[in-house]
């Protein structure tokens, strides 16, 4: 599905769909037949934020349906506003027809532009109309082809940026959540190497990757430690995206990408255990947020890691115990097998140093901890630099994929303490989110370092199940923002 603008006048339109205010939804109906037949279905819509009423209209008449998204009349909130365009998205999904108008970039949203409800509108369409099927006999996709954004002269410019923006994060929604939701069988760390290096297709990409044997031979002993589990051997993923200016300092992103987190010897209990699919929804977002850079052709250099390996138990299965050597050259005692993701992560920030960028962002679906702390509304956001954490945490308010900063003080490290190596991998008593963040930030120093604790807000369970594609969008709005400073 593709987004575009139209300029049109409301009584102008020609469309199967125009998804409208109930104010501008009666306005386009011009003609009396088509005025009486809106005026009578709607005489009794209630009219309020996060309701909708499909009204069908005289078959003579050149809009077909009208989509009634409720509350969007006179000035509204910003989250009232995200409420009407995700009511009216979901709507969508169902309806029998190619294309379709979107009018509601033009309400009213309090301390807001047009750019932002043009975005936040197709942000609301983008996640509502994803459907995943890869793996049945039969389904039922949405039927809509073309959405038009419809926009007066004066706005049309500001509002094709948003649509341009809009078809990129779309595209890295997909990949993201397609990754995300393949089972395990599939998606391995073999798989997500291919998939990567389909990146390449796109202008000013290219995509290697370090095997398990040249692992070895950088050191990466915290990586292999995970990996050598399992008969699949792991992968360090690396994507270069190069649209800024030559030499320029890149932005980093590391994504965890264990594609079945059993636990390892340290073996998960059997329940929900089959959600541990999603545990390279990390790796999942920061590829996705690299596919919608690329498609956008942002002006910005980007170096996007991902460090796969599937966790599994076996003969040869690192045990609780263990001592190994990381790329840094600190030692790391492994306690807890199922604590594996910083193991992969903490190689893979070393390694960036390589690359001096301008800052590193981590993305991992890393504790439990950080889902009882925020649960799924927040991703958590921990940084070693207040300006970056700001940047981020501000790119998920005006998205929508929201985060919060959370606390990295020196008194949670001395958890971390083992008798035996410099460092344990997990600490004892509480604050898990935060130890593990702490026991990453050992490997990030000097860099200009967010980690950023998806493991609540990157899935969903239940009857609901699936990848959500966050924090794709709160990635590409951080990136948009470097690549204008």
């Amino acid at each position: 599905m593709k987004y575009s603008t139209k300029t049109e006048s409301l009584t102008e339109l020609k469309t199967p769909c125009l998804v409208a205010s109930l104010a501008a939804g009666r306005r386009a109906c011009a003609r009396k037949g088509e005025r009486e037949a809106f005026d009578t279905a709607t005489a009794d819509f209630g009219n309020k934020a996060g309701t909708h009423l499909m009204v069908h209209l005289p078959s003579s008449a050149p809009i077909r349906r009208v989509l009634v998204a409720g509350g969007a009349d006179g000035e509204v909130s910003p989250a009232n506003y995200r409420k009407i365009v995700n009511a009216a998205a979901r709507a969508l999904k169902s309806l029998k027809a190619r294309s379709a108008v979107w009018a509601l970039a033009q309400v009213k949203v309090d301390g807001e532009d047009t750019h932002w409800k043009a975005s936040a509108g197709l942000f609301a369409v983008s996640k509502a109309l994803y459907g995943f099927d890869a793996h049945k006999t039969s389904s039922t996709p949405s039927e809509l082809r073309t959405l038009q954004v419809l926009c007066d002269a004066r706005s049309q410019s500001t509002v094709r940026r948003a649509v341009r923006q809009s078809n990129a994060l779309k595209s890295g929604l997909d990949l993201a959540r397609d990754l995300g939701n393949h089972p395990p069988n599939v998606c391995n760390p073999t798989y997500l190497l291919r998939e990567a290096r389909k990146l390449s297709r796109l202008d000013k990409v290219t995509v290697s990757a370090l095997d398990e044997r040249r692992m070895k031979e950088l050191g990466m002993g915290a990586f292999l430690a995970v990996s050598q589990g399992s008969v699949t051997p792991g992968k360090m993923i690396i994507v270069n995206y190069k649209g800024g200016r030559r030499g320029g300092a890149p932005v980093v992103l590391v994504g965890k990408g264990i594609t079945f987190d059993t636990g390892g010897i340290s073996l998960k209990p059997p329940a929900a255990m089959d959600e541990m699919k999603f545990d390279m929804c990390g790796a999942a977002s920061v590829l996705g947020a690299t596919r919608a850079a690329a498609d956008a052709k942002l002006p910005i250099n980007l170096i996007t890691m991902v460090a796969a390996a599937e966790n599994m138990p076996s003969g040869v299965a690192t045990r609780p115990g263990d001592i190994v050597t990381t790329h840094s050259g600190k030692t790391v005692e492994i306690l807890n097998t199922d604590a594996e993701g910083r193991l992969v992560l903490c190689d893979a920030l070393s390694y960036a140093k390589r690359y001096k960028p301008k800052a590193v962002v981590d993305v991992a679906t890393l504790t439990g901890a950080c889902i009882v702390a925020l649960g799924s509304h927040a991703s958590a956001v921990y940084s070693n630099d207040d300006a970056l954490a700001e940047e981020l945490v501000g790119a998920g308010e005006w998205t929508g994929d929201r985060a919060w900063r959370m606390p990295l003080w020196d008194e949670y490290q001395t958890g971390l303490k083992s008798n035996f190596a410099d460092m344990a991998n997990i600490a004892g008593g509480g604050a898990g989110s935060i130890t593990a963040a702490c026991f990453l930030s050992r490997f990030a120093e000097p860099m200009r370092w967010a980690h950023m604790d998806v493991a609540g807000s990157a899935f969903q369970g239940g009857a609901q199940k699936g990848a959500t594609g966050r924090p794709v969008a709160l990635l590409f709005r951080y990136l948009i923002q470097q690549a204008a400073a």
